[in-house]
């Protein structure tokens, strides 16, 4: 079903009764696209103006009326929200996006199977949407397309008043309802409006069995019993409370003076049947007898030993999520209490946000009929039918979620038992340092003051909200009212990632590093297990960044940046930097001539290489020496010692040191911290740390396009990131294993890392402290 709401002019499209539009008679062809749009525009814009009930619409399949669309050049935003449409025209006045020239309407594949032949009473078939597969045009536009392309078949359908908050309905699926004669036992199909009355329901059913209406009696026949007679008034088939596809009996009434000469007159023999809420029906009770809703929930007090409340919902076709939510509050103690009591004093017939207090009368009812003594079984046709008149996405009979229904009742018995007539104004004041059990009293006071019912004293409570600004370390504290709470699943918080870890002053080799870290955790929760796993030293910290194709992708240099945005795929590497050590990154990437098969050296063929290495400086005027000294120091762990440094990567096995080389690699990272030492004092006694470096250096960019050559006299003024390319030459590649830079684990791969440990049991506990653990915010999240 389309909404409407005449205070709104948001669904312009779908909204009114047959405006008038520009254009006279004739073929499509008299009209060009551009015209053809403009009329259909302005009949559309007519509409959204006018909200009649009766007013016509017209189904129309959405396959059809996109090749019109598009040979008109009328976009669906313009369709769908009323956006004026453009006039751009080509040289001839059409659109400049003009398509095909569609056919004729066709809206057989819309048909329900079996009424594909029939004039009339054509169904849409039960899984048909709105703009998927149909849309709804005003009955004016409908004439212009029959009149310019021909084609069909109608399926006019009626705008009807919800009667809440001023909507409008366009009542796309009518009520069919299975008459049942009782004569012959033969069974019809009868289709007319919700809103239509049970007199019309008569006329239409003596004309189909051309009998006269004080000659029958239709009985709602539902679940095969007879729960009441339908006597002749206005009384809409909503008020009566008929269902789709739901039976009704025909019978004709027995003439006492000539019953026995009316073969066709047949009298039930069987005792008055019992109704499913357990109570007999009179066959004398009908709705001229002022039946009404409350006159049928009677409460009688439990026989001794009696168990109440044991009563159960009949499904009315997919309404297990309904029944479901139902039987969870009407077995909430307060809320049997309340309800079983008179609570008509506290219905809130006057609050807006409310449905006049008849979602809550229907729900008492409801819960008094299944707490009534010698209850086995009920069907909740009344309480449905309630639900679908307020809440027209649940009606019908398709599966729904149970929590979004049980929001809408608690949400909707609150409003229509709202003790607060008249909400005051009132201005949130902030926690200023105030005790928690303040601030939390007075926020609670507030909100009663505005909110003051049942479901408020049993469904809601509340939950203390902290903020702290990231920029200026001033505490926000709020206690915010809530009915309910989402939940995460721990069972899917947890992923292992896989880090290389190097160090920026090269005193060790680099080593991988393979940490469980929460699914949505953020860069700060890596940060904190790489430092635990690694044994990072206190006047230490760790720069991480992302390699991608050998060079520097990105720092992640927020601490509050998700963890996933990094993929099991990607290349994830942590510097090890001394704090202190300085805010300009120098990046060393790679670069080395490729050997051809036979092994002798490409001449043109240099590629970047390896994993660049970074690490910090103090200076803003970077020199050639400084530079020189950088680079050997982080290359100083990949210098061939004296110890057989080949024979210690060569039992890496995936980028891991076997454990019978951990005492070996122990020692080499000692001489290697000695040999480190040794320099720094050279460099203190101003001799070039660099002395018999080979490299050739070049200054470079981010994407290492340019090149500048570095001499020692060179001097430049230090940026926050600065790049430096590396030249290998088969000098260095015999000093230096450069195998360590190269075969970088990925951040998980299946199988490699970790074996899948078994799945822990998910408690509810372990659901709330998944909720509260602390989230920062970004910069693109509500404050």
């Amino acid at each position: 079903m389309t909404m409407l709401d005449s205070s709104s002019r948001q669904q312009q499209v779908n909204g009114g009764g047959g405006g008038g539009g520009g254009g006279g008679g004739g073929n499509c062809f008299e009209y060009t696209p551009h015209h053809q749009k403009q009329i259909i525009v302005d009949i559309i814009r007519d509409s959204t103006n006018k909200f009649d009930e009766g007013t016509l619409y017209y189904i129309l399949s959405n396959r059809w009326f996109e090749c019109w669309r598009n040979y008109v050049g009328y976009s669906i935003d313009e369709f769908l929200l009323g956006k004026q449409p453009s006039d751009s025209l080509d040289a001839n006045g059409d659109s400049p996006m003009e398509g095909c020239r569609p056919g004729p309407i066709d809206n057989t594949h819309l048909l329900e199977k079996g009424c594909e032949n029939k004039s009339d009473d054509q169904d849409i078939g039960d899984k048909m949407e709105e703009q998927k597969d149909y849309v709804l045009v005003p009955q004016k536009a409908w004439e212009k397309f029959v009149e310019w392309y021909g084609g069909g078949p109608a399926l006019p359908r009626k705008l009807i008043y919800a009667g809440f908050n001023n909507t409008y309905i366009v009542e796309v699926f009518p009520l069919r309802l299975k008459l049942i004669d009782l004569r012959d036992d033969s069974k019809s199909i009868i289709r007319l409006s919700r809103k239509a009355s049970v007199r019309e329901l008569y006329e239409k059913v003596c004309s189909l069995k051309r009998i006269k209406p004080e000659e029958v009696h239709i009985w709602d026949y539902f679940g095969k019993q007879k729960q009441m007679e339908l006597a002749v008034s206005d009384q809409s088939m909503e008020e009566v409370h008929l269902q789709m596809d739901q039976d009704i009996l025909l019978e004709l009434r027995v003439d006492k003076q000539n019953s026995t000469r009316n073969d066709l007159a047949l009298v039930p023999m069987e005792p008055p049947s019992t109704m499913s809420n357990g109570r007999s029906t009179d066959s004398k009770l009908g709705l001229n007898s002022k039946f009404t809703d409350m006159d049928d929930v009677y409460y009688k007090s439990p026989r001794k030993g009696e168990k109440r409340g044991l009563a159960g919902l009949n499904n009315l076709g997919n309404t297990c999520f309904m029944n479901s939510a139902l039987q969870c509050l009407v077995h909430t103690p307060p809320i049997v209490d309340y309800f079983l009591q008179d609570y008509t004093n506290e219905i809130n017939k006057e609050n807006l946000l409310g449905m006049h207090g008849e979602l809550a009368h229907a729900f008492g009812e409801l819960l008094r009929k299944l707490w009534s003594s010698g209850s086995t079984t009920f069907a909740p046709r009344v309480f449905k039918g309630k639900l679908a008149r307020f809440a027209p996405q649940f009606s019908g009979y398709n599966q729904h979620d149970s929590q979004e229904l049980l929001a809408f009742l608690l949400d909707g018995l609150h409003e229509d038992l709202n003790r607060v007539k008249r909400k005051p104004y009132i201005e949130i004041k902030d926690s200023d340092g105030r005790p928690d059990e303040m601030v939390a009293e007075e926020c609670w006071n507030n909100h009663k003051a505005r909110n003051d019912s049942l479901i408020v004293d049993v469904c809601q409570g509340q939950y203390k909200s902290t903020l702290v600004c990231p920029d200026c370390g001033k505490i926000s504290i709020t206690f915010d009212p809530f009915m309910y709470l989402s939940l995460p699943l721990p069972s899917t918080v947890t992923r292992t990632m896989t880090v290389t870890v190097f160090y920026g002053d090269g005193i060790g080799l680099p080593m991988p590093s393979t940490v469980t870290v929460l699914k949505h955790g953020y860069i700060k929760d890596l940060v904190l297990a790489l430092s635990a796993d690694c044994g990072l030293k206190s006047d230490e910290s760790l720069l991480l960044a992302e390699v991608y194709e050998n060079q520097i992708f990105k720092f992640f240099e927020n601490p509050s940046q998700s963890l996933t945005t990094i993929k099991d795929e990607d290349l994830i590497v942590a510097y090890r930097i001394k704090k202190g050590a300085g805010k300009t990154k120098l990046v060393i990437v790679h670069r080395w001539q490729e050997k051809s098969p036979s092994g002798y050296l490409k001449a043109n063929d240099k590629k970047i290489y390896g994993t660049p290495l970074v690490t910090c400086l103090d200076t803003d005027l970077l020199t050639g020496a400084d530079i020189e000294n950088a680079v050997s120091r982080v290359l100083l762990p990949l210098k061939r010692m004296c110890f057989s440094s080949a024979k210690t990567h060569n039992s890496r096995e995936n980028g891991f040191l076997s454990e019978a080389n951990e005492k070996q690699s122990s020692s080499s990272d000692t001489q290697l911290a000695e040999s480190n030492q040794n320099m720094e004092e050279d460099t203190d006694q101003g001799e070039s740390s660099s002395k018999g470096l080979s490299f050739q250096l070049y200054l470079t960019d981010d994407k290492a396009y340019n090149f500048k050559p570095i001499e020692k006299d060179f001097t430049i003024r230090a940026g926050q990131v600065n790049y430096v390319l590396l030249e290998w030459t088969e000098k260095e590649h015999e000093s230096y294993d450069k195998s360590y830079l190269k075969d970088m684990p990925e951040v998980h791969k299946s199988g490699f890392a970790m074996k899948k440990t078994r799945q822990e049991a998910i408690s509810l506990f372990s659901c709330l402290d998944a909720f509260l653990t602390e989230e920062p915010l970004g910069p693109d999240d509500m404050w």
